[in-house]
């Protein structure tokens, strides 16, 4: 009688532990579906948002700029003009009298654009200033040869001892740049591309100097001796020089900007510009930049 008492206390005992078991883990399921992670989001202090790049926005610049200026054919316009209509225009037109330079030079400047964001794409369009600190050059040199002259009488030969001297210098000042942007956001950097037309202001002079001795170099038909006499020469001069004279050609470059604030946007980038040729002289560069800028 004793044990059926003592079995009877126990599974009393035993349901009122499960029961209240069970209450408490339904109270801490109720707890845990509250969750954030357990409803499918995060609160917003474990949340961040990308920049947004869209608007206007101006900056500053200062860059390191390697340029190749080739001076090789800057008397050649000259020289034709000199020999125009004479045996000596094409040979004489096509010497490569002047080296091609290699200069280095400092510079600063200014920027200004729009941007337009859709989704992590950015397109836009900005006007780019730089003032370049003597990114300048110059070259001279001369250099001789004999050129067969027109027919001859028979037994008679014309050949021209011919001098060509030169001389050119050029300095570019500054240059503009009009292009177009496309990035890609990638939170607070945005990587870019750009491309488009620049325009430049430098000031570029020159000189040529030709000068020639035409000798009839005769052949006695009997003894085969021969015998040289001066049948002419010639000097002619030429110079020019413009302290403005602008220059037109293309950009291309690739960049990276960094939000440091909302407002305030770091970049660096690679920019190469080509020219056309300023009185037969062409010029190239590579400018590397830092810049920062504000963006409204």
């Amino acid at each position: 009688m004793k044990v059926r008492v003592r079995w009877s206390v126990a599974m009393r005992r035993l349901l009122l532990a499960a029961v209240m078991f069970g209450t408490v883990s339904a109270a801490h399921a109720a707890d845990l579906s509250d969750l954030p992670i357990l409803r499918g989001s995060f609160t917003d202090g474990l949340s961040k948002s990308s920049h947004n790049w869209d608007g206007f926005y101006v900056g500053g610049q200062f860059g390191f700029a390697t340029s190749e200026i080739d001076f090789s054919h800057a008397p050649k316009s000259m020289t034709d003009f000199m020999l125009r209509d004479s045996i000596l225009q094409a040979p004489v037109g096509g010497w490569s009298l002047l080296p091609k330079n290699h200069v280095q030079a400092t510079g600063f400047g200014a920027y200004v654009g729009r941007n337009w964001q859709l989704y992590d794409a950015v397109m836009g369009v900005e006007a780019n200033y730089s003032y370049m600190n003597n990114l300048a050059s110059s070259a001279s040199d001369s250099m001789a040869r004999l050129i067969p002259g027109e027919t001859a009488p028979t037994n008679h030969a014309y050949i021209y001892d011919t001098t060509l001297g030169g001389g050119a210098s050029l300095q570019l000042k500054d240059y503009a740049t009009f292009r177009g942007r496309i990035g890609w956001a990638g939170g607070d950097f945005m990587p870019y591309a750009f491309g488009g037309l620049a325009i430049g202001r430098a000031e570029v002079s020159r000189f040529a100097t030709v000068s020639y001795v035409k000798n009839d170099i005769f052949t006695d038909p009997n003894s085969g001796a021969t015998s040289t006499t001066v049948a002419g020469t010639g000097t002619m001069t030429q110079s020019e020089r413009r302290a403005n004279s602008f220059i037109y050609g293309w950009t291309g470059g690739i960049g990276i900007e960094y939000a440091l604030l909302d407002c305030v946007i770091l970049r660096g980038e690679w920019e190469h510009v080509g020219f056309s040729n300023a009185k037969d002289i062409s010029v190239n560069l590579n400018n590397f930049r830092l810049g920062a800028g504000y963006k409204f």
